[in-house]
């Protein structure tokens, strides 16, 4: 009988990062939550990342975060109707600026 294909693979492709993650949060009135972000197309996605460095050079030094592993990600977003977990998000939006009030400018007043 001949041996299953995978049977050679030293290490067979996971489909979960190995280890736990780095997952930003936000302070609530009973703990911390994940942070929900949306896809390009819209849908809503939790995001995490591998290292510490990663998040911050995303999402800056000063967010929160929290260490859970994939499965327990998964987990907490799933009544959300969140299926999609986004791992070392590559490519993100600039922070939004903050808005200065635009003064109307008033006509100059002419002498005659």
């Amino acid at each position: 009988m001949a041996a299953p294909l995978y049977a050679d693979d030293p290490e067979p492709s996971d489909r979960f990062p190995a280890g736990p993650l780095y997952v930003p949060v936000r302070p609530g009135p009973h703990g911390h939550a994940a942070r929900l972000f949306r896809t390009p197309l819209g849908d809503r996605t939790a995001v995490a990342f591998t290292t510490v460095r990663r998040l911050t050079a995303t999402l800056g030094p000063q967010q929160p975060w929290v260490r859970l592993a994939e499965p327990v990600l998964r987990a907490l977003t799933a009544p959300l109707g969140i299926t999609t977990v986004t791992v070392d998000p590559q490519f993100t939006a600039p922070a939004p600026m903050a808005l200065t009030p635009r003064v109307p400018a008033t006509p100059a007043l002419r002498t005659v």
